[in-house]
């Protein structure tokens, strides 16, 4: 099969081709267990939006080749193809050969951000990004001026008028899905060390997250709640930072081998028998050290260690199973509609986990939305940096948890949780919102109505 128009040179005529270095490329053996059978085609985000051929899995894996073997360049006509995908891994889920996709791409990414020379703007943007959103210091310092931004009314007046976007989509879009700042989101009340109410079962850590901690704190608290409600002595380092989930999937090696490395030192020391993320996209990367730090001879082993700890919340709470009484969080019942957050249910397999705790919760009813495995559009940063494609599969997982006539959505991810928000208000129907699972285990745990 032609890779597609204009990428496939003529080789005796071209030589030196820059391609991928020796730094683990994506792997041939890998490569080759693709048998082109385009089961991934109806499943692919990108696909779907874009139609080509070579915004797919498949085609992506025909590049790689192509690439490996010289036959065409690592340059900009390639590379938007390896840009233009999301990293749902819903094409690992669907593949019947057991393709192992999500390595090819993560190889991939890295070899463009050390080989492909982008262009300044595409830099500056990229630059922005991951010195901003990996670093909750930072994040805390320019709260304030967010919030002034926000309560003046500049937010909706730059919006109504298209400023942003007309100087660049880019930033319009991350402008679009900045949360609401509120006095909760300066406060860090969590302290240390929390016990577990009656008896003790586990000894757990807790992480904190980046725009977790600072925008959706609400959900780290019910998180800690829930746990010491049933049993957990729970332990948050404050010398945790950044999961390196951002980083690891736009192919930023070294800081992502640093973020790493960092938050295995931050619990060092704490004993724990497991550690506990609420955030479907860092769950994914923290239980990928193994892979992230195996070249490292100092942190390899660690990092095995340290990966086989962790949980996600609701993963951890189903296998463990729940011990503090749960009352109906509606004076009447309820109907839910989960919503599966890509690197949960197909970088973690977690799906049957989050339902069951939901329907525990007595007067709990769950409904299913149709293309409940297609992507949003956040997929970390994806959203600020291919917003018109995210634009597109946003409106279009808005629409579909919408149909489902539920009274409220359940979200695992914040990222998921903006680019639904974000999108909701603009349809036709009832006026709905977003909690996640934690917060409702809370509410149920603690007897408190919610207000629908």
């Amino acid at each position: 099969m032609q890779v597609s128009e204009g990428l496939v040179h003529n080789t005796a005529s071209i030589k030196n081709l820059q391609g991928f270095d020796g730094n683990h490329p994506p792997d041939p053996k890998l490569i080759d267990s693709c048998v082109h059978c385009g089961f991934c085609l109806s499943t692919c985000p990108s696909y779907r939006v874009l139609g080509k051929e070579m915004d797919s899995p498949r085609g992506r894996i025909y590049l790689m080749d192509a690439i490996n073997e010289g036959e065409i360049a690592l340059n900009t006509a390639t590379v938007e193809h390896f840009d233009s995908c999301l990293g749902c891994l819903a094409c690992v889920s669907t593949c019947p050969s057991g393709v192992q996709y999500d390595k090819l791409i993560s190889a991939t990414r890295h070899q463009v951000e050390r080989n492909y020379h982008r262009s300044l703007p595409d830099k500056l943007i990229r630059q922005l990004i991951f010195s901003l959103f990996p670093n909750p210091d930072l994040l805390r310092i320019l709260l304030f001026p967010l919030l002034v931004y926000q309560k003046l009314g500049i937010s909706k007046l730059l919006q109504a008028t298209g400023l942003i976007k007309a100087i660049s989509p880019r930033l319009a879009a991350m402008e679009s899905i900045l949360p609401e700042i509120t006095l909760k989101s300066f406060q860090n009340s969590l302290p240390d060390i929390i016990p577990a109410q009656g008896e003790k079962r586990y000894r757990v850590g807790v992480i904190l997250g980046c725009v977790q901690r600072l925008f959706f704190s609400p959900v780290n608290e019910a998180t800690v709640r829930v746990l010491t409600a049933n049993g957990c002595e729970v332990v948050i380092p404050k010398s945790q930072g950044c999961c390196a989930a951002l980083p690891e999937h736009q192919g930023q090696t070294e800081q992502a081998k640093t973020l790493a490395r960092q938050m295995i030192n931050s619990f060092a020391d704490t004993n724990v028998d497991f550690v506990i993320i609420n955030a479907a996209g860092c769950g994914h990367t923290l239980k990928e050290y193994g892979h992230i730090l195996a070249d490292d001879p100092e942190y390899a082993e660690k990092a095995k260690i340290f990966a086989a700890k962790v949980k996600d919340s609701q993963e951890f709470l189903a296998n463990i199973g729940l011990t503090a009484k749960l009352s109906p969080l509606t004076e009447k019942n309820l109907t839910l509609v989960y919503q599966d957050a890509c690197h949960l249910l197909h970088g973690q397999k977690i799906s049957v986990q989050p339902r069951q705790l939901l329907k525990q919760i007595p007067g709990v009813t769950l409904k299913e939305p149709i293309d409940a495995a297609l992507c949003c559009g956040s997929a970390g940063v994806y959203n600020m940096l291919q917003p018109e494609v995210a634009e597109e599969l946003g409106k279009q997982k808005a629409q579909n948890l919408l149909n489902t006539g539920a009274d409220l959505i359940a979200s695992p991810n914040p990222g998921c949780s903006l680019q639904i928000s974000k999108y909701l208000p603009d349809l036709p129907g009832k006026t709905i919102s977003i909690m996640h699972p934690m917060e409702l285990l809370d509410y149920a745990i603690r007897g408190e109505k919610l207000e629908i």
